[in-house]
C-alpha cells in the first residue's frame, strides 16, 4: 500500500516532471509525432487573428468547470518508470478553494490510506502501517519545485485547463480542432479543444528552461453533460523522460454541489512522522 501512495501523489508529481519539459522551439512547436500545423509568430497575426485568439481564449475561460462542491469515485491505473502497474481505486471530495479529501483503497475495498489537503496543509494517513503525516503546504511545493496551491490541483482533478496563461503566440484550426499556444511563467502549454464544442482535448506542456528535456501530455476524454457539466470522464496524464510514467483516470461516479463531509480523525495510536 505504500506503493500506491504514489497514485495518490502522482497528480502534484505531473508537476514536478513537467516542470523540465522540453521547450518548444521554432515557428511549429509541435512534434513530428503531432499533428502537422503551421503556426505564424505573434508579430504576423493579423488584427483578425489577434481578435479570435482573445475569443477563443475567452471561450475556453467560461468553460471552466465552477462548481461549489465535488465528489468522484475513480478507478486509477498507474505504470511507473520500470514497468511496475498498480491499480487503486480513490474517492476524492472537494470543496473549492478550500479542501480536498481522498480515501485510497486496494485489493478487497481495504482503504489504505486517507490525504486531507487545505491551502496551507498536506496530512496523510498510512493506515497500513499507522502512521500520521502532517505537513504544511510546502511538501507540495518542494516536490514540485514550483508555487502549486490547493486551486491548481483542483483545476486538475475536475477536467480544467492548468497552467494556461492570456499570452497566446500562435493558434491553428485543423482537422475539426483550435490549438493555441500560451507562454506562462513557468510553461509554454499547447492546448487543443474542439472546434465546433470547445472543450478541452489535450495540453501539452513544455518547461521554458532549455537546459531540461521531459515532455508531459494531459488529454480529456468520453464527454458527458451530467446537469448542465460538460465533464471529461477519463483522462490521461503522460510523462515522458528517460523513463516514461503513465496515469490513467476514470471516473466512474460523481456528483457537482452536493453536501459533503470530510472526516479525518487521527486515531491516538497513530505515530506520527
Amino acid at each position: 500500500m505504500k506503493r500506491s501512495l504514489l497514485v495518490v501523489v502522482a497528480i502534484s508529481l505531473l508537476f514536478s516532471a513537467c516542470r523540465s519539459a522540453k521547450k518548444i522551439q521554432g515557428t511549429s512547436p509541435v512534434s513530428n509525432t503531432d499533428t502537422a500545423v503551421v503556426l505564424l509568430p505573434p508579430a504576423h497575426l493579423k488584427e483578425d487573428s489577434v481578435a479570435f485568439i482573445k475569443d477563443i481564449y475567452k471561450t475556453i475561460i467560461s468553460n471552466r468547470i465552477d462548481f461549489t462542491t465535488f465528489s468522484g469515485k475513480i478507478d486509477m491505473d498507474y505504470e511507473d518508470g520500470t514497468g511496475n502497474k498498480y491499480n487503486v481505486n480513490a474517492h476524492v471530495r472537494m470543496y473549492k478553494d478550500s479542501v480536498i479529501w481522498i480515501s485510497i483503497t486496494a485489493i478487497l475495498g481495504i482503504e489504505g490510506l486517507r490525504v486531507f489537503i487545505t491551502p496551507d496543509s498536506v496530512k496523510v494517513l498510512d493506515k497500513q502501517n499507522k502512521v500520521y503525516k502532517p505537513r504544511s503546504i510546502a511538501f507540495l511545493r518542494e516536490m514540485t519545485a514550483l508555487p502549486l496551491d490547493l486551486p491548481a490541483l483542483q483545476d486538475l482533478l475536475i477536467g480544467n485547463p492548468v497552467f494556461l496563461d492570456s499570452n497566446i503566440s500562435y493558434y491553428n484550426k485543423a482537422g475539426g480542432t483550435i490549438t493555441l499556444l500560451s507562454n506562462g511563467a513557468f510553461f509554454k502549454n499547447l492546448l487543443t479543444i474542439g472546434e465546433t464544442d470547445k472543450l478541452l482535448q489535450n495540453s501539452k506542456l513544455s518547461d521554458n528552461d532549455l537546459q531540461r528535456n521531459r515532455s508531459c501530455y494531459l488529454t480529456y476524454s468520453d464527454y458527458e453533460n451530467k446537469k448542465g457539466v460538460n465533464f471529461p470522464d477519463n483522462r490521461s496524464i503522460n510523462v515522458i523522460d528517460k523513463v516514461k510514467l503513465d496515469l490513467k483516470m476514470n471516473f466512474k461516479q460523481y456528483e457537482f454541489n452536493e453536501k459533503l463531509s470530510f472526516p479525518f480523525p487521527v486515531p491516538k495510536n497513530y505515530e506520527v512522522n
